[in-house]
């Protein structure tokens, strides 16, 4: 992974298809890309493997397992019946914004068992966006406490589910106590135009917060 993203920064990329774009980048040695790494995190079954694959213009690294029995009394399938699989170390995805500035996208495992991998997820990283589920708010809270003790900046995105009930982000903010500097928007992690607003906004975020 860290030869990948050495590579990238260098102008080479290892990771691209032969069916997916060349970008100015990639082939001009003296246009050195700005690499910015972006951490997606929430509770289980939240829609953050979506995110990554939906905006990724490579073929994203996943690390997805089938769901078995031994899981059953700690992963609550209760609101995600036809969850069939879950991430279990991370995924990872790659989008070129504006020609020069790379976003290397970093989806953490939302279980608790797996929760001591995002001390060296986080590492490096700008900020983070913390996806919420209206169905089950309560199991976005150990993210958004990780993310205010360790000072990194994030932005909440609520990933609204077909046949779940629709919020408005301030009906969200105040459920959560979220401060009012921080943004908290509406998304489908399915559409892609949707999933880029929402790392957008956390890039502007990210540099607010960022003492000059």
């Amino acid at each position: 992974m860290d030869s990948a993203v050495s590579d990238a920064a260098h102008g080479v990329s290892p990771l691209v298809e032969e069916d997916e774009p060349v970008l100015p980048w990639q082939t001009d040695p003296t246009r050195a890309p700005i690499a910015t790494k972006i951490v997606v995190a929430g509770g289980f079954g939240v829609g953050k493997t979506t995110l990554v694959t939906t905006v990724s213009e490579i073929t994203p690294l996943q690390t997805e397992a089938l769901m078995t029995e031994a899981s059953a009394e700690t992963d609550d399938l209760t609101a995600t019946p036809g969850k069939l699989t879950t991430t279990v170390a991370m995924d990872f995805g790659r989008l070129t914004l504006d020609d020069d500035l790379v976003l290397y996208l970093f989806g953490t495992p939302g279980q608790q068992r797996f929760w001591f991998m995002w001390d060296d997820l986080v590492r490096g990283a700008i900020g983070a966006v913390v996806m919420a589920d209206t169905r089950r708010l309560k199991d976005c809270w150990p993210a958004l406490d990780y993310f205010e003790s360790c000072g990194l900046p994030y932005v909440v995105a609520v990933n609204h589910f077909d046949g779940s009930e629709q919020f408005d982000a301030e009906d969200v903010r105040d459920a959560l106590t979220i401060p009012a500097h921080i943004p908290v928007m509406i998304m489908d992690a399915r559409r892609r135009i949707s999933a880029i607003e929402t790392l957008l906004s956390l890039v502007g975020h990210a540099l607010d917060e960022t003492p000059e």
